[in-house]
């Protein structure tokens, strides 16, 4: 299983990028492609669903809403091109998560070691507001999906909505949801029996623009949130394979080797 994730992910990409289930949201991307934002008026905006990005072996992912409509519409690369991206991966940088502590481009050699990142939406919706329906049958169609392949030992959700795109996720998979409903919350912890193995749901603020320009959501709080995180991956028992470290920065990279989450000292 190991050794086919990244081919795997690769096909399910391909996948992706070619999806027009949601007619609401189609047109809203290909009009926010071709209106576009002034300040990249000479750019040619990707316009079409975004993809999970990172190390395909990771045992964490982290779980976002909805590609940014000038951010990863325009980019192709989730969390890439705007202020959310920026503040993302420069806490993923200082965790030894990322390569760099930038994401401007798809091309721009980024890498992830130990993480993935992906969408509970694929497409950016208008307002931000993706539907229930709509993330519904996003994850039917390929966060599930994406998720079976990962299997991942902990789920980092950026917002109310991640958190309970993978509450839904969990249940259309199999497992015994706690009742009451685990409730969202900045830090709040939901260990989960997943038919994968045993994971946990870590609750964060989104990394909004909204959010850190107005301290809701702080890097010192963000970065908390991260080493958290890796702490209870390394305490996952199938995640000690050793010293053993490689970096990926897609799927479709064809360049992935075994890899834990390591933090930087």
């Amino acid at each position: 299983m190991t050794a086919r994730k990244p081919r795997a992910l690769a096909l399910l990409e391909r996948e992706v990028v070619q999806c027009r289930a949601c007619p609401r949201l189609v047109a809203h991307r290909e009009a926010v492609a071709k209106t576009k934002r002034r300040a990249y008026r000479d750019e040619v905006y990707w316009g079409r669903p975004v993809p999970g990005f990172g190390d395909p072996r990771a045992r964490l992912v982290i779980l976002g809403l909805a590609p940014g409509a000038h951010g990863a519409n325009r980019t192709g690369r989730v969390f890439t091109g705007d202020r959310s991206g920026d503040f993302l991966y420069a806490a993923l940088h200082r965790a030894g998560l990322a390569s760099q502590p930038t994401s401007a481009r798809r091309d721009d050699g980024l890498t992830l070691t130990g993480v993935w990142i992906t969408l509970a939406a694929r497409c950016v919706p208008p307002d931000n507001r993706p539907t229930p329906t709509e993330v519904a049958r996003c994850g039917e169609l390929w966060l599930d999906r994406e998720l079976e392949l990962l299997r991942p030992r902990v789920v980092l959700a950026l917002g109310a909505i991640a958190w309970s795109a993978y509450l839904d996720h969990a249940v259309r998979t199999g497992c015994q949801v706690p009742r009451p409903r685990p409730a969202f919350a900045h830090g709040a912890t939901a260990p989960l029996a997943m038919r994968s193995g045993p994971t946990v749901l870590l609750g964060s603020y989104h990394v909004s623009q909204q959010n850190t320009q107005t301290g809701r959501l702080t890097a010192a709080m963000f970065d908390a949130s991260l080493r958290q995180a890796v702490m209870l991956v390394r305490a996952d028992p199938s995640s000690r394979t050793g010293s053993r470290r490689g970096a990926s920065s897609h799927a479709n990279s064809g360049d992935h080797t075994d890899s834990i989450v390591r933090s930087r000292r």
